[in-house]
């Protein structure tokens, strides 16, 4: 399911035109990616917990220039 798709369905789901229904899915995807960067954990109980984690680097191959880089 894409962006679109989950907009049609919200819209389906709670009778609102999708104008409004894209304006709420937008308020949703934007208030969990700001306390993401503000280094804040999302848990939604009963459907996942979203956190930034930190990874250490690793190399991988680039693939237009097909050089191999350090990936951060």
């Amino acid at each position: 399911m894409n962006k679109t798709e989950l907009i049609k369905n919200v819209a389906q789901s709670a009778d609102i035109s999708q104008k409004d229904a894209s304006a709420a899915v937008q308020s949703v995807f934007d208030t969990i990616a700001n306390a993401l960067q503000s280094g804040d954990k999302v848990q939604l109980i009963g459907f996942g917990t979203f956190e930034v984690r930190e990874r250490s680097a690793r190399t991988g191959r680039n693939p237009q220039t097909a050089r191999i880089e350090v990936l951060s």
